[in-house]
Formats: C-alpha cells, structure tokens, sequence
C-alpha cells in the first residue's frame, strides 16, 4: 500500500524553498520528468516480471523484481526508483490488473497494465488508475501445465562443460541463466535461486534480433523485400515522395538509415517508460546520412523495420511465429496503440531464446527432418543476418550484421558466430560451425559486463 508521508515528500522537493530555490525552472522540470520516468520503470517492471511469469505458471515476486530487475538501471532513474511506493492491483479472478507507483502529489500514479496476449504497457502520464477497470472478472490465461522445477544440469558425456557454465554465476555481473545446445541437444543448463527454465526475463536489444526474425518470416512469406524503398505512407507530403523513402528495410536492419538520434542507441525513454507510442517516438527523425552510408546504432530503425512489415505481422501475429518454434514462454509487448516494441521489450525465457538460436542453426527450418518439416525464413537468411555488408561500428572487437552483432573479429571463436545482445547481459550466441547455441541471461548493474566473448570461448573449448 501506499504511504501518506511520500506525498509530503515529493510536494517538498518540488517547491522553490531552501537549496530547491537555486535550481533552474528547466532543472526543475527535469527532475519532474525524470520521476514520472522512474514510477514508470517501476511499474512496468514489477507488471512484465510478475504478470509474464505467472501467465508461464512460474512466479516473481515483487521483493524478487526489486532484488534484480530494479537495481543497478541507469543514471538518474537508479536514484529514485527504490523510494516510489507502489501496488500492485489484480482482478477478482487473482490475475494482476495494473501496478501504480506514485511519484507526485499532485498527479495521479503512473501505470502499467496487463494484457494478457501482450504482457504489460506502460500507460501514458496522467492516465487515472480506473482505466485498467480492475474490478472487472475476466478469465485466467490458459497456460500449459509448468514442468518440474529446474536443477543444474549437464549431459554425462560433457560433464566437463560443468565448471565453465558454473563459473558464469561467479565472475562480473549478476547471471540469471545459462543454457548451452549442441545439434539441437540441450547439453547444459543453470539458473539462479528464483529463476527457472519458465521464468522470463525482459529481452531488451536482443528483441531487435528477434525483430530481424519477424522480417525474415514476411520475406520468406513474399510480404517483404529488405532491397524495396520501406515507403511509409506517412512520409509523404502532397503526394510527392521525400528523401526518407530512399531508406530500405535493409538500412534499418542494418542501422544505417542515416537518421538522427539524440543519444547513442536513441535510450527511448519516453515510449519505454513515458508511455508514448511507437508512432510518436520513431517515425519523425530527420536524415543527416545518406541511407546505407554511416554505422548509428538506434532504437528507432528496428522499430521502424517492425512498421514496415506491420500489415504482416497485424494478421501473423508474433506470438504465432512464438508458437510454431516452440517459444510458448516468450512475449512480446506492445505500446497502447498496440505496436509491437521490438527494439526491447520482449519477455522471454533462456531455453526460448535457445530455440530462436536453433532456428538459425538448421537454417530458417522448422521441425527440420520430419514430415512437418517447414521453411520458416528464406534459405540464405542465416547468411544475410550474419555478413557485415552494411557500415561497421567503428573501435570495437565486433561488426554487426542485419539485427545480430558478430564475432568475425574475435580471437579464439569461429568466424561464423554471430550473436544478439542486450542490456544487462542478455545473450544468444550462435555458432553454425560447431553447431552450438548458448544463452546468457542476467541482471547486470551499470558498468558490470558480461564478457560473452570470453565466455563463448571458454563453452566451446569445454566441447
């Protein structure tokens, strides 16, 4: 429940008295802002952790989801999170309806709401607590029964594999889980205390190599052509068409539109925890880059690659791609007018990532020798995912393909192996020459990294 003093606390800080009086009223409305920012990581955390999980038949709890997703996040939000009160709002039926985290006294809390085929949204600022309408009883999820709680477990002829995955729960960061493949085989796999191979995780960037997956599906499909203009209708004017329509889906993939972003990777703040839509915060940017010129890692051009195939993926929804590769723990997340957030925000688990890897390794194939054998992405789409064709980033150890980093500089690990990434140690490395897949999961604070690298290499001499 909510405690009275805090809104006391927050009137304070936000009067012009004392030291408050020397703050500029732009540094003032920062602060502001930055606090809606913060109730709204809050509360979309404890929704997405909590309410994925239990639609998984695991369970989090919110002292668990304050122990792990919210400690060590970025700079200023780290500050305040931990003093937001929050609740946590279900239904009659049990199902979590809403958390509401406050944050000011003189507006209301910020909410994140479940949906149950989409995990949770963060509600505008300002939206009232009532939207959710959380006296309303609708059914539970139907979800399959949870299979037996998960042990640390190696196969009997790769016990040597043992220590190096134990080792990952030891060194820099917080590791929540580990899970090694070889030929298709579950031959390893660990988890902390509290997790289990059902209890998912936010993807964060590793969601764009998912969303590269999604584009490969319409390609294969004959809905999408990576080399065609992307020609969003609403980048165009009086019928004439204006220089970002030269952009093509293999420039966004490839995150070479040659638009601006304000920070590094665009930190989308406002869609990710404002409340903001997908519309509003991606589609406007100017160029500074002829499309396909310049290397600029952003948010934005993957979220503009899921507009792209948006009339596909409206009628073949993600959750059935999920479905036919055997991702039933895996959901992604939209924003309130539904668009998908595939920059980030898909909630999953360690052995469903391992099976998007496996994807890769028998070639966009599923069910690859039997009679439902099925071609899910286009024959060379493993080839295109992996070829630093486009702008490569400049001063690191690693190139990036078409929504996957890659290893091809990397001493000690096959040229082949490409990987996804994303904050706070999310992995999926995929290495076809040895035909190996390992996932990392963890939780790690601030400047703490995983050296997935290292760790690729210390797996495959253990093999």
């Amino acid at each position: 429940m909510r405690k009275t003093f805090f809104a006391a606390a927050t009137t304070a800080a936000l009067t012009l008295s004392s030291p408050a009086a020397a703050q500029s009223a732009q540094d003032q409305l920062d602060g502001k802002y930055d606090r809606a920012l913060a109730a709204g990581y809050k509360a979309l955390m404890l929704c997405s952790a909590i309410g994925n999980a239990e639609k998984n038949g695991a369970k989090r709890t919110p002292e668990s989801v304050e122990q792990w997703e919210l400690q060590g996040i970025q700079k200023p939000l780290d500050a305040i999170v931990g003093e937001l009160e929050y609740e946590i709002v279900r239904r009659p039926t049990g199902q979590i309806a809403h958390v509401a985290v406050d944050w000011d006294a003189d507006m209301p809390p910020r909410i994140a709401a479940y949906f149950a085929e989409s995990g949770c949204s963060a509600l505008p600022i300002g939206t009232p607590e009532s939207w959710s309408q959380p006296d309303q009883a609708i059914e539970m999820d139907k979800s399959e029964a949870p299979p037996p709680p998960s042990v640390p477990g190696f196969s009997d002829d790769l016990r040597a594999l043992g220590p190096t995955v134990t080792s990952a729960f030891k060194g820099a960061g917080r590791t929540t889980a580990i899970v090694v493949q070889r030929e298709g085989r579950l031959i390893g796999e660990q988890y902390a205390d509290g997790f289990s191979r059902i209890s998912p995780q936010r993807t964060w960037s590793v969601a764009k190599s998912i969303a590269a997956t999604l584009v490969g599906v319409a390609v294969q499909e004959g809905e999408a052509d990576v080399n065609e203009p992307i020609g969003l209708n609403y980048w165009r004017q009086g019928g004439r068409a204006e220089p970002r329509n030269a952009i093509t889906l293999d420039h966004l993939l490839r995150m070479a539109s040659g638009r601006y972003t304000d920070t590094p990777g665009n930190r989308s703040l406002g869609l990710y925890w404002g409340g903001s839509t997908v519309n509003e915060t991606a589609t406007g940017w100017p160029l500074i880059h002829k499309p396909g010129s310049t290397f600029r890692y952003a948010n934005n051009d993957t979220l503009m690659a899921v507009k792209a195939i948006d009339n596909y993926i409206s009628y073949y929804k993600p959750s059935e791609i999920f479905e036919k590769l055997g991702m039933r723990h895996t959901v992604a997340e939209t924003d309130i007018r539904g668009d998908y957030i595939l920059s980030s925000q898909v909630w999953s688990t360690a052995r469903d990532l391992a099976k998007l890897g496996q994807l890769y390794l028998d070639d966009g194939v599923i069910n690859k020798g039997a009679e439902n054998e099925e071609r899910l992405l286009p024959e060379n789409w493993r080839e295109y995912v992996s070829s630093p064709s486009g702008p490569q980033p400049e001063g690191r150890p690693v190139g990036y393909g078409a929504g996957f980093w890659l290893m091809n500089n990397s001493e000690g690990v096959p040229k082949d192996t490409f990987y996804a990434a994303g904050r706070r140690g999310q992995y999926i490395v995929i290495v076809p020459s040895k035909n190996v897949v390992i996932v990392r999961r963890g939780e790690d604070p601030g400047a703490a990294r995983f050296d997935i690298i290292a760790f690729t290499r210390d797996v495959l001499a253990a093999l």
